[in-house]
């Protein structure tokens, strides 16, 4: 790092030079973008805090239905509300994604990968004051092996074959060996709770930076700091509020006018407006972010490929990245990885918009008449547009799409993995093997496309224990090719995550893991005034 750019990151140390003002000084400089990238998170990070305050957060992503059970948390609000309380054993890194220290301190696989031990930190204490022990740890991830918690994590604890403790120590012997096993723990449901949270799932007592005070599901959130929590580095403010702000417009106008100092899903088409106000800060973050139109494989007529395959052609990737993100994105390839993975497979064709093939499969498929789609203003930013779009795209394939605009609130739970054909969102995971298994695998809870393939199955439990990277990625590409030409997703674009502060907002940290500063923008910044 030379002079000037030592300069510019003290700038930005000091909280007086923007993400995008430093990207653009650093490269006219010679720094490489994916540097430039590092040096800024690595600066804002190393900013001094100021403590005191309260922060105050316009959310869409909320409903009445939301549950404070770590288990059955769906939506971006109760995502950032559970960053706030709990705590995880592995967290993951901002800029790489690597596995990071957190509840467990350290951890040692065997040599096939297949017995994994975690090293439980001590002197933690949950917000009831009661001190955090390894009965709790094995507790709570029991619980979410159990079907009857609903967890959203079930799809990955199922490759857990036995959970104990040894001494102090936590021990899990996996079905197969599984190199990326630390990260896996890093899923947003595996709060550690007391007792795992048997006792009472409902009562939101964590280790976390903050301690629950209320909570209206699809309303609002409030919290206190905790006094006692076990690390220095995070919870500056004094009280968190979470608003539920479903309707981007008033999201938009609660920032201009000083209400919240952060919101999210800003739509991209309202970012050159937004741009112009001086007291508004873009925090614009590259990632895992997927948005798609999910079908049952499993219910007609979508248990058809070649219907499949036809509403695959005939989706306009390259319009859709330009239209509904205004170039806040890049083009997906109907599997849910891109190359912010590790081992990502490359050399796969890009699906490109061909009318004629899909008016090709569409005919071969044997379907008439129109095809339902149900959308809704929450399942992503644009997402109602979108599906308009799709269906004039749609119409040069002689396909008929019905667009079925339905309400934000309750979308969740009646509409996403419920109806056949819809929109959604997923925020990426860790590892290519933890969103195959959240998402993919058979037995997964959350396979909202009923993508329910032995033969795919078979090639994830293969890979999860190939220790051989090369084997390993050869494996990972085949299960791309399947879920891209066979599978019931299409994922038009991988979609920058676009949030918005006030300039009184810092040390926001742009991580590649998820949206909103994977969850934690509570817990990172502060206040300047």
């Amino acid at each position: 790092m030379n002079d000037y750019t030592k300069y510019l990151a003290g700038r930005v140390t000091a909280g007086g030079l923007s993400r995008r003002e430093f990207m653009g000084r650093a490269m006219a400089a010679g720094v490489t973008l994916t540097l430039a990238d590092k040096l800024f998170t690595e600066s804002a990070m190393a900013a001094e805090p100021k403590r005191g305050g309260h922060l105050k957060l316009g959310l869409e992503g909320g409903a009445a239905t939301d549950s404070k059970d770590p288990a059955k948390f769906l939506s971006q609000v109760m995502f950032c509300i559970g960053r706030c309380w709990g705590d995880m054993l592995v967290e993951s890194h901002p800029l790489t994604g690597a596995a990071v220290p957190a509840l467990a301190e350290s951890w040692e696989p065997s040599k096939d990968a297949a017995t994994w031990t975690f090293k439980i930190r001590k002197g933690v204490k949950f917000h009831n004051g009661k001190e955090l022990t390894i009965d709790d740890v094995v507790a709570t991830l029991k619980r979410h092996t159990d079907s009857k918690s609903e967890s959203g994590a079930l799809g990955v604890m199922k490759s857990i074959k036995e959970i104990k403790a040894d001494g102090d120590n936590l021990v899990l012997t996996l079905t197969e060996g599984n190199a990326d096993m630390p990260l896996l723990l890093t899923d947003y449901h595996l709060v550690i709770q007391p007792n795992g949270g048997n006792d009472d799932p409902l009562a939101s007592i964590g280790t976390g930076p903050y301690k629950m005070v209320s909570f209206e599901p699809g309303v609002r959130a409030t919290f206190e700091r905790n006094k006692d929590d076990w690390r220095t580095d995070r919870g500056f403010v004094d009280s968190v509020e979470i608003i539920t702000m479903n309707d981007a417009t008033a999201r938009i106008a609660a920032l201009s006018s000083g209400q919240v100092h952060y919101i999210n899903r800003v739509d991209p088409k309202t970012v050159d407006l937004l741009k112009r106000a001086p007291t508004v800060d873009i925090l614009s973050t590259a990632g895992r972010g997927h948005y798609v139109f999910i079908m049952h494989c499993d219910k007609a007529p979508f248990d058809n490929n070649d219907l499949r395959l036809a509403l695959k052609y005939a989706m306009d990737r390259e319009t859709m990245v330009k239209k509904i993100l205004g170039g806040y994105g890049k083009v997906g390839n109907d599997f849910p990885i891109n190359n912010t993975y590790a081992l990502f497979p490359e050399g796969i064709e890009q699906r490109a918009y061909d009318p004629d093939k899909a008016a090709f499969h569409y005919k071969k498929s044997g379907h008439s008449g129109s095809v339902l789609l149900r959308t809704s203003e929450v399942a992503f930013p644009g997402a109602v547009d979108a599906a308009v779009l799709y269906q004039e795209s749609c119409k040069k394939a002689g396909i008929e799409i019905e667009v079925k605009r339905e309400p934000g609130d309750g979308y969740w739970t009646n509409v996403w993995n419920v109806q056949p054909f819809s929109t959604s969102y997923w925020g990426g995971r860790p590892t290519q093997d933890q969103m195959y298994s959240t998402a993919y695998l058979s037995t997964a809870d959350w396979n909202d496309t009923r993508f329910k393939r032995p033969d795919f199955d078979k090639l994830l439990l293969q890979a999860r224990s190939e220790l051989d990277e090369a084997k390993r990625k050869e494996l990972y590409r085949a299960m791309a090719m399947m879920v891209r030409d066979e599978g019931g997703v299409i994922l038009p674009m991988f979609n920058d995550f676009v949030n918005a502060s006030t300039k009184h907002v810092k040390g926001y940290v742009h991580d590649i893991g998820n949206d909103m500063s994977n969850g934690y923008v509570a817990t990172r910044v502060w206040l300047d005034a």
